[in-house]
């Protein structure tokens, strides 16, 4: 059994709403995907059609209909408009865990809803699935990624060296990990 949901969650922070991204939001993604210093460290070339953010979103879809996450778009509660996103992915039933992924307009940047989105997921991840661990796998070089995980209480384990080829080079991966234990879990 894989992460299960018969109806899309909806989140509410103070300032932001976690949504269903749908093909609609297209032009959004294309927006901030585009952009080399958010793709930096994404693991993809910048974007170049809005096929390649409907082909994005195809991806969040399947994340559900396979069972092994779920991904929301990131908007400010007075405004439709995403400005990133946030989810689960990789989800390993019989391990019990599952890989945190994330990504913000560079407009919006240094204002910490990077960091109020993550919040949101990771409460609603350890209370509603049948979760032990949280990873993230974040490049060395990814300094405010690696603040915002450990600000949130992730630990960091390794180096996973040469462990993904993205843009045309091998990176390497701190891995680190968040356990429900960490939170209070059982």
């Amino acid at each position: 059994m894989g992460i299960k949901i018969i109806e899309f969650p909806v989140l509410e922070t103070e300032r932001l709403r976690l949504r269903k991204v749908t093909e609609q939001d297209a032009p959004y993604l294309m927006e901030y995907l585009s952009d080399d210093e958010v793709m930096k460290h994404y693991g993809l070339e910048p974007f170049e059609s809005i096929e390649e953010a409907i082909s994005e979103i195809q991806w969040y879809d399947s994340l559900l209909e396979e069972q092994t996450g779920i991904r929301w778009g990131i908007s400010l509660k007075d405004d439709e408009q995403i400005i990133g996103s946030v989810g689960f992915h990789r989800y390993v039933h019989q391990h019990h865990r599952v890989e945190i992924g994330f990504e913000l307009s560079k407009a919006y940047w240094g204002k910490g809803i990077a960091g109020e989105a993550l919040s949101a997921i990771l409460t609603y991840g350890f209370e509603t699935f049948p979760i032990q661990r949280i990873e993230a796998l974040i490049e060395p070089e990814n300094l405010a990624s690696q603040k915002l995980v450990e600000k949130h209480g992730f630990i960091r384990e390794g180096l996973l060296r040469k462990y993904e080829y993205t843009r045309g080079k091998y990176d390497d991966l701190y891995m680190y990990s968040l356990l429900k234990d960490d939170v209070g879990g059982n």
